[in-house]
């Protein structure tokens, strides 16, 4: 049973934040049961908030990453989180040479008719829109293939 997801990205402050916010609120929508968190493979954004433009796009869709914060992955991550969600291959690789694979799966692969194996860093190419829309989409799909494995919200 999938109980707890962490999602990882480069810094923690654009991609795997969002998708940390995203999942919650679609997954509270569903009335499902899930401990989510993010954090990201580099050191450089420890304990800043998401980036300014990620915040401001997923905002004006009803996101909220205000109260969260970069952290750094750690291998004790693998104890806590059933499942790793990351971002691109190089997230994967990184991942890998924190602790064992197993747990590991892309984002995309939750969203093929996406038609892509990465969500792009929004902090590079300046589309955070875009980098929302895919993510929204991933998160549906995720939530679709773990809904059986996620317990229903004990919240009434």
């Amino acid at each position: 049973m999938i109980q707890s997801i962490l999602f990882v990205c480069l810094g923690n402050i654009c991609r795997s934040p969002t998708a940390e916010a995203v999942t919650r609120a679609k997954a509270a929508e569903r009335g499902l049961d899930v401990t989510l968190d993010s954090a990201g493979t580099g050191d450089w954004h420890i304990g800043k908030p998401p980036y300014g433009p990620m915040q401001a796009a997923a905002t004006e869709k009803g996101y909220d990453l205000s109260p969260l914060r970069a952290r750094q992955v750690v291998p004790a991550d693998f104890d806590a989180f059933d499942l790793i969600v990351v971002m691109d291959d190089d997230n994967a690789a990184e991942m890998a040479a924190v602790g064992p694979s197993g747990r590991v799966r892309r984002f995309t692969d939750y969203a093929p008719q996406c038609g892509t194996n990465h969500v792009p860093d929004p902090y590079f190419t300046r589309d955070f829109d875009g980098a929302l829309a895919l993510i929204e989409d991933c998160a549906d799909g995720l939530l679709d293939a773990l809904g059986p494995t996620l317990g229903p919200s004990q919240a009434s």
